[in-house]
């Protein structure tokens, strides 16, 4: 091997997304070690996943988005200097100048430039409070200037302006879109789309405006932005403005070395990725101008490129010629997909629409007179895209008719195509081009069995991670189609499924994980102590069923307290800056005058935030540990009792005023909600439960949005189940209707347990309604038609547990020994922290924590005069 003085030198410019998969490629085919590769990039840190930017403020750190392995760079030789962009190419004597003034030599020059965010020329875009959103540094910068706003504006209602609006919502502002096009997203859905993801957005709180511009941002004395003017005359008061218009190539590096750029930019390339003026000089990702006349403002095409251009540097022979612009994203909360020809532009097409307006789910499928797929357009419910992406444009019919694709259950649909629709040439990863013929080979060829496996051997499930779930369903089905048994085991400890376990607890009267793993663990692992996935699921299982076994498990005794997640071990939610929640029960949201004073009081006495939740509950945000069980006396003591908010458990039944005040009520759904949760209280579950009472068919308790949902008829109650308003939204189907609060009551029973004991561990209602074989229809016939005959079963078990509920917080409070875990520091349980400070969280004081802060959590708690407003213990 030659001297790295003497290899050829690749200078890679600009090191995000794109730059880091051409970086992966060369050291994939082998090219990096004939090669000095030398990157310049501009940001301070290594590429990082911008896809997932927004999830910064679901907790992730910077760090968490950081692409590649620890120590990448220097695995492969290559030589990265971060913080010091390019500033400047000589393409006669191939040097690039960086801006410490370094020179670099290059023989192939690879530019990765990426794009900048378009700002409006508007007046008074430079004021402070006002930013773009594009980089960790942005994203730092409005956390920070959030803390002292209160209304922030997006403008812009595209992919990136609705994460936007979705951050500043979830920083605590009161947010509004501005989006010049007449709807929402005007680049990946029609006008239908656009309106349900609209009237979702807007049921969220925040407030849309479209079809109208931004005129000018109107500033305060001190230079700030105050407010906003738009085209049609109206004016909006703001605290920040968040630019998120759309973005530009960055090429002026290139049009200052001469380099050719398109009309409306764009460094021109060829089918090979090389700029048609310089054979030395690729460009890839969004500041490339393709052959085909068009900039590819997504990853997955930018990850081709990359790949096209680190495979000609190893000899090989690869191109780019256009990319599928298919995108499925999750924006705020709201799934959205779309794919293929969404907008019908192909001759002789045709539209297969549904859209229910009140749940917020449109779904349209483009398909020829044949019934081919085109494309389509997926909002509210996008479970259908992973299997229908890959038909698109195939020119093979759909399996089955295009409307039993879109429709609910109940009129028809939906239909699951499965895997074994797709062909081999059906690319089920997009971000990386790879095609589901690459993961059967993956199975078959290279022995992989597990779908970690198969995304180190194929990078498929690496980008986005929407096509996790359909790699498993091919994994599985390949490996049974070989004749290999598939491991459905819940854990490296036991090879039982958790309804498999859940039997085994039932039948066999096991009362402890010990017993459990010693009696039917897996070999090597019957004297282990269990892991971090068996020990909460057999601990729920247990919980579930000890009315059954005859024991009284409390959750902080014995065994049982070791088996706990995070937040049963203190019978509180544990909130992202270290402290506690409190949220006593209020069953159906209804609470007399007294009991509110009391929450009143122990909010103000003990200095706790508190917030209103959506579930009709009063959240008492900011407790320390030894502070729980003073707070819990005095609720337990005025008649509160545990929220579980804390547990995989009933949360809340919210109901609307119902026949008692509502003009159209024609049934008392307080009542009835009030009668469910205080039955179902305590009751642990695979996940967490959650359901709803309307009084009517005008649905002001989102009822089928819930796990078990409750709407009044005027022949008695609909019950729909499976539904779901969380990560994955699912509009719940129809179990059975009209019926009596008896009829009522004994379907819940029954539902509620035949889920509890065929559910696998952490799986929404939703997601086994969809699962398990046979769906609605298998479900139906089980608990209401007793086709198993097991119902009567199903019913004692919810007896035993009725009858034996217990609250926990009041039992603890009665047990000196549990109440000896509420301590915040062990070597000093009676003293509090003297270094304790208060804040204000909009107003409201709420103690911040006796916890350790970083560097970089003192520097945020600055005020505008750096006068820190914590004090931290060293």
């Amino acid at each position: 091997m030659t001297d790295s003085t003497e290899k050829p030198t690749v200078l890679l410019v600009g090191y995000g997304m794109v730059g880091h998969r051409f970086l992966e490629a060369l050291a994939e085919n082998g090219a990096a070690a004939d090669l000095r590769v030398v990157v310049l990039a501009e940001e301070p840190r290594a590429a990082y996943d911008r896809v997932q930017l927004t999830s910064y403020f679901s907790g992730r750190t910077p760090e968490d988005l950081l692409m590649g392995e620890a120590g990448f760079a220097e695995r492969h030789g290559y030589e990265v200097h971060l913080g010091d962009p390019a500033v400047a190419v000589d393409r006669t004597a191939r040097t690039v100048t960086a801006r410490s003034g370094r020179e670099f030599r290059y023989d192939t020059l690879v530019l990765a430039t990426g794009s900048y965010p378009f700002v409006p020329p508007v007046e008074g875009r430079d004021a402070a409070g006002c930013f773009v959103y594009r980089t960790i540094e942005d994203l730092l910068a409005i956390e920070e200037y959030a803390r002292g706003a209160r209304v922030g504006a997006v403008v812009g209602g595209g992919l990136l302006g609705l994460e936007a609006a979705g951050a500043l919502q979830g920083l605590g502002l009161q947010t509004h879109v501005v989006e010049f096009a007449p709807r929402l997203m005007p680049v990946q859905v029609d006008d239908g789309g656009g309106e349900a993801l609209r009237r979702t957005i807007e049921e969220m709180g925040v407030v849309v405006h479209t079809g109208v511009g931004t005129k000018a941002v109107s500033v305060d004395a001190a230079g700030a932005a105050a407010g906003m003017s738009f085209t049609d005359g109206s004016e909006l008061a703001v605290d920040m403005v968040v630019f998120s218009a759309g973005v530009r190539p960055r090429d002026q590096l290139a049009r200052d070395c001469g380099l050719e750029v398109g009309e409306r930019g764009g460094i021109r390339v060829d089918e090979n990725c090389r700029t048609v003026t310089d054979e030395r000089v690729f460009a890839i990702g969004e500041c490339a101008l393709a052959g085909d006349g068009r900039v590819y403002g997504l990853v997955a095409p930018g990850y081709e490129m990359a790949q096209a251009v680190a495979a000609q540097l190893a000899g090989e022979v690869r191109t780019f010629t256009g990319a599928d612009l298919s995108t499925k994203l999750k924006l705020l909360g709201v799934d959205v997909a779309s794919f293929g020809d969404a907008f019908a532009t192909t001759e002789g097409a045709l539209e297969v629409v549904y859209s229910d307006s009140r749940s917020g789910v449109y779904k349209k499928l483009v398909v020829t007179a044949e019934g081919a797929l085109l494309g389509g357009i997926l909002v509210g419910d996008a479970d259908a895209y992973m299997s229908l992406r890959p038909l698109a444009g195939t020119g093979n019919p759909l399996p089955a008719p295009p409307e039993a694709l879109v429709l609910p259950a109940g009129l028809g649909g939906p239909v699951s195509l499965g895997s074994s629709a797709l062909p081999d040439a059906a690319v089920v990863c997009n971000c990386h081009n790879v095609t589901k013929g690459t993961v059967r080979s993956a199975v078959a060829e290279h022995s992989c069995s597990t779908v970690p496996e198969v995304k180190k051997c194929t990078k498929a499930g690496t980008g986005c991670g929407s096509c996790v779930k359909l790699l498993g369903t091919i994994v599985n089905e390949e490996l049974e189609a070989s004749g290999v048994a598939v491991d459905k085991g819940l854990c490296p400890c036991f090879a039982h499924t958790r309804a498999e376990l859940y039997e085994i607890v039932r039948v066999a009267g096991v009362a402890s994980h010990a017993q459990l793993l010693e009696g039917y663990g897996r070999e090597g692992a019957r004297n282990g102590e269990g892991c971090e996935v068996c020990k909460p699921t057999v601990g729920s299982i247990i919980a579930s069923l000890a009315p059954e076994l005859d024991a009284s498990v409390h959750i902080l005794d014995g065994e049982q307290a070791a088996l706990q997640d995070t937040n049963d071990h203190f019978l509180a939610n544990l909130q992202k800056n270290g402290s506690y929640s409190v949220v006593p029960r209020i069953p159906g949201g209804e609470i007399t005058p007294q009991k509110l004073i009391v929450i009143g009081e122990v909010a103000r006495d003990f200095g706790l935030y508190t917030k209103i939740t959506g579930g009709q509950r009063i959240d008492l945000f900011g407790a320390r540990v030894d502070q729980l069980p003073q707070i819990w006396g005095r609720l337990v003591d005025a008649g509160f009792e545990s929220g579980h908010a804390y547990g995989k458990s009933l949360r809340t039944v919210k109901s609307c005023v119902g026949s008692t005040w509502c003009r159209y009520g024609v049934q008392d759904s307080v009542r009835m909600a009030i009668q469910l949760e205080l039955r179902y209280r305590g009751l642990r579950s695979p996940h967490k439960l959650k359901s709803g009472v309307s009084g009517c068919a005008r649905e002001c308790a989102e009822a089928r949005g819930k796990d078990f949902g409750v709407i009044a008829t005027a022949g008695g109650w609909n019950l729909y189940v499976g539904g779901n308003g969380g990560a994955d939204p699912r509009h719940a189907d129809l179990l059975a209707q009209d019926l009596d609060d008896e009829g009522l009551i004994r379907l819940i029973d029954r539902f509620l347990m035949f889920y509890i004991r065929t559910a696998d561990r952490l799986e929404r209602t939703s997601a086994w309604l969809e699962r398990i074989e046979g769906g609605l229809d298998h479900v139906r016939e089980v608990v209401v038609e007793d086709s198993l005959g097991i119902c009567d079963e199903l019913e004692a078990l919810m007896s035993n547990h009725v009858a034996r509920y217990e609250d926990e917080w009041a039992a603890t409070l009665a047990d000196p020994e549990r109440l000896r875990r509420f301590v915040s520091f062990v070597n000093a349980p009676e003293v509090p922290d003297p270094t304790v400070k208060f804040v204000p969280e909009r107003e409201q004081v709420k103690p911040d924590l006796e916890l350790l802060f970083s560097e970089q959590d003192l520097l945020r708690s600055l005020d505008p005069d750096n006068t820190p407003l914590l004090e931290v213990r060293s």
